[in-house]
């Protein structure tokens, strides 16, 4: 038999509200820490590249999701909270975002896209774009995408290079790999 002390079984402990105060306080210390990361890389990108739009399209369902973050040159490029086009991105896309796919186009009126994303890229004023996974143990968790919105652009290696580490860095941070 064992014997409790008095105060675990006391109705007017507060301790199952401590811990749930504990819970939460801490998932909104994670959240915010993950948030200051990633506007963090989204604005050293944005400066690095000289882009005029960097963002992140968090997916929160099966390849369904939303810019969540941006970094701008000008605020007329904000398309914070864009879904994209529905039915757009694909399970086909997603694999090969999954696969580790870099999608680097320096002019979308030049390549070879599906009509329904050059028209998706085209209303959002994006004349290239680079587009990186962050991929995470569970899969695809995001894009980190750098956008041109003025004119077309090569995206040399560096760049390339450059967006790889961010998305590593952001794939590899405690407060994504739990979220």
């Amino acid at each position: 038999m064992q014997i409790h002390s008095h105060q675990e079984f006391d109705p007017r402990s507060n301790k199952p509200v401590e811990q749930g105060l504990r819970r939460v306080l801490d998932r909104l210390v994670s959240t915010m820490q993950r948030d200051a990361l990633i506007r963090q890389t989204t604005n050293q990108l944005r400066e690095s590249l000289q882009a005029d739009r960097v963002i992140l399209y968090y997916f929160y369902w099966q390849w369904q999701g939303q810019v969540t973050f941006e970094s701008l040159s000008s605020d007329k490029y904000s398309i914070l909270g864009s879904t994209g086009q529905d039915n757009c991105f694909t399970d086909e896309y997603a694999a090969l975002y999954l696969a580790g796919r870099i999608r680097a186009i320096a002019n979308i009126d030049q390549e070879s896209l599906e009509s329904c994303h050059r028209e998706f890229l085209q209303s959002i004023q994006v004349r290239a774009n680079l587009v990186v996974p962050i991929l995470v143990p569970k899969g695809l968790w995001g894009l980190l995408v750098a956008h041109q919105c003025q004119a077309p652009r090569i995206w040399s290696q560096a760049d390339i290079d450059l967006m790889q580490t961010a998305a590593k860095t952001l794939a590899t941070d405690y407060n994504i790999l739990g979220s």
